[in-house]
Formats: C-alpha cells, structure tokens, sequence
C-alpha cells in the first residue's frame, strides 16, 4: 500500500488557511476581559484545536470533495496530482476529525460542543448531500461562520465559562460573521471556470466577476460601517475612530479591486484583509474595556 508522504499531508491541511479562525479565537478571548496569564493554556489549547484541528480537517474534507473541479483549477493540490493516493484523502480527513474532538475535549463543555458544530458545518460545507459550496450564497456564510463568529464566540465563552452578558459581543462577532462571508468570494474569482464546469455556483459564476466583486465589497464594508456605530454607541469613540480608519483604506483599495476583480482578487486578499482582521481585533479590546 502507498502512503502519503508528511509533507503531502501538510499540504492537504493547508496551514496557511488556519489563521483567521485563530485570529478570531484570539479576539474572542480578549474580548473575555480576563487575564490571558491565568488563561494561557486554554489559550493556546484553543488554537490548536480550531487551526490546526478543525480547520485543517475541513480542508481535508473539501480536498476530498472537490477532487474533480481542483483537477481543473488547481491540478498540482495532493489528491488531483496522485501525491494522496487512493482514498487517503477521505481517510485523513475523517482521522483528523476524531483527533480534533478528543482535543476539544480539552476546551471544556462550550469548547466541545463548539468543536462539534464546527466539524458538522464542516462537513456540511464540503460532502453530499448538503454540500452547502454547490451554492455560494450558504457556503461562503458556513465558512464566514466557522471562521470568524464560532472561533470568537469559543474563545470568549471558554474563558468566561459561559457566565457574563453576552449581547454586545454576539453582535459583533455577527457583523464580522457577515463581513467575511465576502472574504470568502476573493477566493472564488480563481476558480471559475472549474467551477462552472462542475456546477459549482460560487458567486462569481452567479452574478458574473463583476457582480460578485460589487457584492463582495458591500459585504465585508457594510457590517464594519455597523461596528463603527455600535462602538461610538457604546461610547467607545477611540476604537470606533481606529476601525473606521482602517474601512477608509480597505474602501481605497476596493477601488483598485473593482477595477480589475481577477487580476487584484489576490492582491486585495493579501492587503485588504489584514485591515478587516485587525479592526476585529481593535473591537475585541473595545469589548474587553466593558463597553
């Protein structure tokens, strides 16, 4: 029997996409208020289990699932290329499933219960029959979810145990939920004609390359604008100012974007984003100041 080499398997997990849920535990456990030194290992057990855990298993599983249309878009990926043979692929995604709920394990009750639904939605995303991707609409949100809201709502309910009012940081976990649903339809400008082929209806194969990237830029300003109220609602203006300095930049290299959505879908996703990430976090530190 063949066996995938480390290095293939690293690549099926596709680390590079760990960050933002993370990036998004992380907000969610400052915005907790607590002290990160009496936290640290639920801290960084926490990350573990939401990156290179469940993330990685859903990269796996979508690896396995859209083994035909990455043959067309992206032939050199482990499974399209022969690196994964046979069935690994579905076999290590499965595996990494099992490992990423005895983790979460670690995290406590919220933290398990959490890990599940992450893993389900997961799933759900990737294989029949819900295969919530075929419909860019429900895939970008599950994936906006998993990425942004469900990390940060762990990571703050963890370190609270559940306890405290949750109401404010509910909302802005939404906002940022919703924001990153955009996020999400960066990725798919470099996968259309595969996806066409397959019957994949991504947004950009919906509403045509400029329509998706109109959309896309509504959706990730749009709820940062409501941060923005939200924050100088709650009388922190100082935050408030600093996220809407950070949507000033994002709104000028739209621009740029727009112009052009395949050639600068890249390029916004390397330099636009790590805007939208750091206002989450500047409203994480507003939250954790008890507004």
């Amino acid at each position: 029997m063949k066996y995938p080499a480390p290095a293939t398997v690293l690549e099926l997990f596709k680390p590079v996409t760990w960050f933002p849920p993370m990036w998004a535990f992380s907000c969610g456990v400052v915005s907790a208020g607590v002290s990160l030194a009496d936290h640290w290992r639920l801290l960084v057990a926490g990350i573990i289990v939401v990156g290179p855990m469940v993330c990685a298993t859903s990269q796996a599983a979508n690896d396995w699932f859209d083994r035909k249309v990455d043959a067309i878009n992206e032939p050199n990926r482990p499974i399209p290329s022969g690196r994964m043979p046979g069935r690994w692929g579905l076999y290590i995604a499965v595996a990494w499933t099992a490992v990423s709920l005895a983790a979460a394990t670690l995290l406590g009750t919220w933290g398990f219960y959490a890990a599940i639904f992450g893993l389900l939605l997961a799933w759900a995303y990737s294989a029949p029959p819900l295969r919530l991707k075929q419909n860019g609409w429900w895939g970008n949100a599950a994936c906006g979810l998993c990425y942004e809201g469900l990390p940060w709502i762990t990571g703050w309910a963890i370190m609270v145990s559940g306890g405290g009012s949750p109401l404010h940081m509910l909302v802005i976990a939404a906002m940022y939920s919703i924001g990153a649903h955009g996020i999400m339809t960066l990725n798919d400008f470099k996968s259309i004609e595969g996806d066409t082929q397959v019957g994949i209806g991504s947004l950009p194969v919906r509403l045509g390359v400029d329509g998706a990237a109109l959309a896309a830029c509504r959706i990730m300003a749009l709820p940062q604008v409501v941060v923005i109220g939200l924050l100088v609602a709650w009388g922190s203006t100082t935050h408030a100012a600093i996220v809407a300095a950070l949507l000033g930049v994002q709104l000028l290299m739209m621009r740029r974007f727009l112009s052009d959505p395949r050639r600068f879908a890249l390029w916004y996703s390397a330099l636009g984003v790590p805007l939208f990430v750091s206002g989450m976090l500047v409203s994480a530190f507003a939250l954790r100041q008890g507004v």
